[in-house]
């Protein structure tokens, strides 16, 4: 009988996959187009004097997608705690190094006004606080990722000179206004 019952289970697991793979998936952006973003035009949001700068916000389906640039010079003293509720994101240390701490337990949370240029622009709803209780320290440099859910506060507590980073934010409840490349151009342009 268990030679049996393992017998069964073999062929199950074999069968599985077989009968995944002969579904059909429809794609979940549905004849939408790919996106590219030159090195040129990065270098142009890195002129620009803001420390984040949104590239493009993108429907890519069920999701939004944004691509953004940050830039953060020297920092002797922590900066503010940060939290975005409903979008995470995703940095890609291009150049520099910096310390910054994460997690979800935050003291003195206050919400972020709906005013607030992040709010509408970058990341969507969240908060502002004092500190993280029991955070999680990194120490980022280049060539490191750093993946922060909704949800997670996070805050840089040191950068030596500078930190530079590729950012992609993912917005599952598309709270951030698409910006195409033409919004873009318009942005830097006005600058």
């Amino acid at each position: 009988m268990r030679n049996k019952l393992t017998l069964l289970g073999i062929v199950a697991l074999g069968v599985l996959p077989m009968a995944l793979s002969a579904q059909e998936f429809p794609p979940s952006c549905n004849m939408c187009s790919s996106t590219y973003v030159p090195a040129e035009e990065i270098a142009e949001f890195l002129e620009v004097p803001q420390v984040d700068q949104q590239v493009r916000s993108l429907d890519i389906g069920k999701t939004n997608l944004q691509v953004a640039i940050a830039h953060r010079g020297r920092l002797e003293e922590p900066g503010g705690v940060a939290e975005h509720s409903l979008v995470t994101e995703v940095y890609y240390v291009i150049s520099g190094s910096g310390t910054n701490v994460t997690g979800p337990d935050l003291v003195g949370s206050v919400p972020r006004p709906p005013t607030n240029r992040a709010v509408q622009t970058l990341n969507g709803p969240g908060h502002n606080a004092e500190a993280i209780r029991n955070g999680q320290t990194v120490e980022l440099k280049a060539g490191d990722v750093l993946v922060i859910p909704a949800g997670t506060g996070h805050q840089f507590t040191r950068i030596d000179d500078h930190i530079t980073y590729l950012m992609i934010r993912v917005d599952p409840d598309k709270v951030v206004p698409l910006l195409d490349e033409a919004g873009a151009r318009q942005y830097l342009d006005d600058r």
